[in-house]
């Protein structure tokens, strides 16, 4: 079941902002392609967009693509 962006929330962040944040760090191709090829550790392999599908807070999805890519601690 797909859930509007409207109604999904980063912390207070809105889903699409969580979209922008992947964007603004990882280009809109890299960060599209990232969203839905790339297993993250933190999750048992399952794609950030197969993580936050299956309900996990985008927060922490975005924590741990920051952390897979080595994004500094103070752009999280």
């Amino acid at each position: 079941m797909k859930h509007s962006p409207r109604r999904r929330k980063l912390g207070r962040v809105r889903l699409t902002e969580f979209q922008e944040l992947v964007e603004g760090q990882f280009g809109p191709v890299r960060g599209a392609s990232m969203l839905v090829d790339h297993a993250l550790t933190a999750f048992g392999g399952r794609t950030a967009a197969q993580a936050i599908e299956d309900g996990v807070d985008p927060r922490d999805v975005w924590r741990a693509l920051c952390a897979d890519f080595d994004v500094p601690r103070d752009q999280w």
